[in-house]
């Protein structure tokens, strides 16, 4: 098993891509504690046999952030892998963009990843693997949302940033960057002008450009996650990793 006796927090975890990875981490071995606002978060746990018990936390505060990983690391007795999964679509619009927007989509996507490694850090005594999930709106220009894009940079700076300050700790930090992904989260960013044949005309163009031919799944994205955290990936650090189905390779 590639995660053998590592603990493991993983947050926004009660569903989609962060719950895969609370299903692999803990088939592989390790014992995870699952954060989310959203209660559900707890038959999350419940389904994986003990391997993995709950934290419930809005994790848009930064109080709230150090409180929840602090606690969740502590009832594990120490810390080895974090992923930050924490993220939201946010407005699509600039021209109207409110003060409100910007601070909520900053501090759930940027700060919460920020804080989160502040509060692992000191736990993880032996070194450890710290994962964000970025985007790749991250890596290259969103039409449908330049503030998620903004934000989405941002934490790849902070993982390149983090993984220089920390390497000689034996930390690394790296960043997962999907691409179109099947889960609850898609329809957020095709159809934020709420018209259906709109949004199905740009899933479909989303669906054009990934060279594959497919949509991404949650396991997609868990399965590089389970990477990243293992000691397979022990010589990678400071990368924001795609995972795209080519989408940024052209």
């Amino acid at each position: 098993m590639r995660l053998n006796g590592k603990r493991v927090i993983v947050t926004a975890a009660a569903s989609g891509m962060g719950r895969a990875g609370c299903e692999i981490f803990a088939r592989e071995g390790a014992r995870v504690v699952a954060v989310d606002v959203n209660p559900a978060v707890e038959e999350v746990a419940a389904g994986l046999g003990g391997k993995v018990s709950a934290v419930i936390a809005d994790l848009s505060s930064t109080g709230a952030v150090r409180d929840a990983l602090g606690k969740a690391a502590a009832s594990l007795g120490g810390l080895d892998v974090l992923w930050s999964h924490v993220g939201a679509a946010g407005s699509g619009d600039v021209e109207n963009l409110t003060d409100e927007d910007f601070d909520f989509a900053v501090r759930l996507n940027l700060a919460s990843a920020m804080f989160s490694a502040g509060a692992a850090i000191p736990h993880m005594t032996g070194g450890g693997s710290i994962i964000f999930t970025s985007s790749v709106s991250g890596l290259v220009g969103s039409p449908f949302s330049p503030l998620y894009s903004a934000v989405k940079t941002g934490v790849v700076g902070l993982a390149r940033s983090l993984a220089l300050r920390y390497a000689p700790k034996g930390i690394r930090v790296n960043a997962i960057c999907p691409g179109p992904i099947d889960t609850p989260m898609l329809p957020q960013f095709v159809g934020r002008s709420g018209d259906a044949k709109e949004a199905a005309a740009n899933r479909e163009r989303l669906l054009a450009a990934i060279p594959l031919g497919r949509l991404g799944v949650a396991q997609d994205i868990a399965n590089a996650a389970l990477w990243l955290a293992s000691d397979d990936a022990s010589f990678v650090t400071g990368v924001a990793l795609p995972v795209d189905g080519g989408y940024t390779a052209r």
